[in-house]
C-alpha cells in the first residue's frame, strides 16, 4: 500500500476512519433508505420557508465576545476583536457537483458572497458538497484572500483548484492565524467524499479557536461519540460552540455521522459549553426529518436535561448572536 498520510489511530496510511465507530453506511445500503422514502418514510418539506431575516452585523466586538451570525447550514459569519472568520462556505443554490445536482437549497443565504464583510479565516471541516462549495471558495480567494484551514488531504485538492493560502491540520494539530489566535484541529466522527471513487480519502473534523480572552468550538458535521468530552479534557470548555443538530433520519442510516438534537444535547455538556448555538438544519432538504423538526426536538431534549433555552440557542438563518467566550 502506497503510504501518503502517518499512519494513527484514524489513518492507516491512505484512508482515513473512525476510531470508535463506522465512518458510514455503505454505498449498498442506500437502495434500502431509497424505498423507504418512496414508501412514505420522508416528511415532506414546505414549498416556502421562511427567508433569512435582514443581517444587521455587529460593528464592533468587545473583547471576550464573539457575534455569531448563521448564514445557513453549516456556514458561521463570526466577528471577534481583529479577527473574522467564516466557516464552511456554501452559497451554492445546491448541495452537489457543479452547482446542478444534489438537493436544492430551502432558503438562501442569509448574505450573498459581495456581502461579506473582510473575511481572515476560513474553517472547512470536510468535503461533503454541503460544506465544501469550491466555487465560493474560488470567490473568497479572489475577492477576501483569506487563510483557510483544512483537513489533511485538501491542500493540495483545492491549491490545484485555484484556492490558495491554505493550511492543512491533522486532529490536535495547530495552526497560528495571527498573533493570539491559535485554530486546533479536532475529531469529529464523520466521513469524506465527493464521488464514489474518493470515500474516505481526505480527512474530516471541527475545529477549536482559541483567543487569549477565551475559546469558540466549530463542530462541523459528526455523529456522537466521545470525542466532545476529549476535546474538553485536552483543550478545555469552549465559551461557545456551534453544533449540528439535523440531517439524522432514519437512525438506522444517519446514526453513524449525524447526530439528532438528543445526542447534540450530550454534546454540549460533554464539552461544557457555556452557550451552544444550533446549525446544520433547515436549509438543505438532505434527511427524513421534517423541516423544523430539528428545532422542536431540540427544544424537548434541551428541557428534559434542564438546560436553559439561552443555554443552547437555535438563531434564525441572519440573526446574529453575542457570546462572551469566558
Amino acid at each position: 500500500m502506497k503510504t501518503t498520510f502517518p499512519v494513527t489511530d484514524h489513518c492507516d496510511g491512505a484512508r482515513f476512519f473512525n476510531p470508535h465507530g463506522p465512518s458510514a453506511r455503505a454505498f449498498s445500503d442506500l437502495p434500502k433508505w431509497w424505498w423507504q422514502r418512496l414508501r412514505g418514510s420522508a416528511t415532506p418539506w414546505p414549498k416556502q420557508v421562511p427567508p433569512p431575516v435582514p443581517v444587521t452585523l455587529a460593528d464592533n466586538v468587545s473583547p471576550g465576545q464573539v457575534a455569531a451570525t448563521w448564514l445557513g447550514h453549516a456556514t458561521w459569519l463570526l466577528q471577534l476583536p481583529g479577527l473574522t472568520i467564516l466557516t464552511d462556505p456554501v452559497f451554492a443554490s445546491r448541495a452537489g457537483p457543479f452547482g446542478l445536482f444534489g438537493p436544492k437549497r430551502a432558503q438562501p443565504a442569509a448574505l450573498r458572497l459581495g456581502e461579506l464583510p473582510r473575511i481572515d479565516l476560513v474553517l472547512v471541516s470536510h468535503n461533503h458538497y454541503d460544506h465544501l462549495d469550491l466555487s465560493s471558495l474560488r470567490w473568497l480567494a479572489q475577492h477576501r484572500r483569506p487563510q483557510v484551514v483544512v483537513p489533511l488531504g485538501l491542500k493540495s485538492w483545492l491549491e490545484s483548484r485555484g484556492v490558495g493560502n491554505v493550511a492543512e491540520l491533522d486532529w490536535w494539530q495547530s495552526h497560528f492565524p495571527g498573533a493570539g489566535t491559535e485554530v486546533v484541529g479536532t475529531p469529529a466522527q464523520h466521513w469524506s467524499s465527493r464521488s464514489p471513487w474518493d470515500r474516505c480519502r481526505t480527512l474530516w473534523g471541527g475545529y477549536v479557536v482559541k483567543t487569549d480572552a477565551g475559546s469558540l468550538f466549530f463542530a462541523g458535521d459528526t455523529g456522537w461519540g466521545p470525542h466532545f468530552a476529549e476535546v474538553q479534557a485536552r483543550l478545555g470548555a469552549p465559551g461557545c460552540a456551534l453544533l449540528p443538530v439535523g440531517a439524522y433520519e432514519p437512525r438506522w442510516f444517519m446514526e453513524p455521522v449525524h447526530m439528532n438534537p438528543a445526542e447534540s444535547v450530550r454534546a454540549h455538556l460533554a464539552l461544557g459549553a457555556r452557550v451552544s448555538l444550533a446549525m446544520h438544519h433547515s436549509t438543505f432538504c438532505l434527511t427524513d426529518e421534517g423541516w423544523d423538526e430539528p428545532v422542536r426536538a431540540l427544544m424537548v431534549a434541551r428541557r428534559q436535561e434542564g438546560i436553559p433555552d439561552d443555554a443552547f440557542r437555535t438563531p434564525v438563518a441572519g440573526e446574529t448572536v453575542l457570546v462572551a467566550l469566558a
